[in-house]
């Protein structure tokens, strides 16, 4: 199929970034995961996925994200020597 269409947006770094990482996971680019995005909507004649309001609220959402830095590395996760030191740590706060 030819490919001669361009589209142009603007989206925020971080979410651009963020998406190229997932996809990038499956072998797609942006731009061919877009396509696929297009085809499926086509093919569903209409969004090809159920739109929700998020389930978890803005402090559970913030943890999750959290934890997910620190499992790729781009947050250090606080270590304790020991459990007595957890505790302590978490009575401060």
């Amino acid at each position: 199929m030819n490919k001669s269409a361009t589209i142009s947006m603007r989206v925020n770094p971080e979410v651009k970034a963020k998406a190229e990482s997932v996809f990038a996971d499956f072998g797609l680019s942006l731009s061919e995961a877009i396509n696929v995005f297009l085809h499926k909507a086509i093919m569903e004649a209409g969004m090809p996925f159920e739109m929700k309001q998020p389930r978890y609220n803005a402090e559970t959402e913030a943890a999750m994200e959290e934890a997910r830095g620190i499992m790729n590395g781009t947050i250090k996760a606080k270590a304790f020597d020991s459990v007595e030191d957890f505790i302590q740590y978490l009575n401060e706060e």
